[in-house]
């Protein structure tokens, strides 16, 4: 078993994420002594070993409690209920790619029209750019 400071030292995290992850349901500690330390099993620090792997590669807290709740159930649960979580996540990831790039697009054109001199800012193309109304970022986005 493992206190709540130990627990957090071993996967280098703060005391204050794990009481975080409680409150937000994702972690439960198996036990509180009675002296009031949230005690944690191994079987807990395989859950917040979880947690923190997919937070790392981009889930969400709530995407995370939902893999989690399948792996709890996992016996009445299908494979197919994992595929459809990660396979959201990675429809998100892959339009903010294609939003990231439009605006690298949008960027590349406005830094390619400007001479970047010495010269007044009075007629700065970039500026110029971002004051016309025919000029828009976001339109490139919504293309289907």
């Amino acid at each position: 078993m493992y206190r709540i400071g130990e627990l957090a030292k071993q996967f280098d995290v703060n005391t204050d994420t794990l009481r975080y992850y409680e409150k937000e349901g994702l972690l439960v500690p198996s036990s509180v002594a009675s002296n009031g330390y949230r005690m944690y099993s191994s079987a807990d620090a395989k859950t917040l070993g979880v947690i923190l792997r997919a937070k790392a590669i981009g889930f969400s807290l709530s995407e995370i409690k939902t893999l989690l709740s399948i792996e709890v159930d996992k016996a009445n649960k299908e494979c197919l209920d994992v595929k459809l979580v990660v396979d959201d996540k990675l429809a998100q990831v892959n339009a903010k790619i294609e939003e990231l790039q439009t605006f690298q697009r949008s960027l590349k054109r406005l830094s390619d029209a400007c001479c970047g001199g010495h010269e007044s800012a009075q007629d700065c193309t970039i500026l110029q750019a971002l004051e016309s109304e025919s000029f828009t970022i976001l339109s490139e986005c919504h293309h289907d």
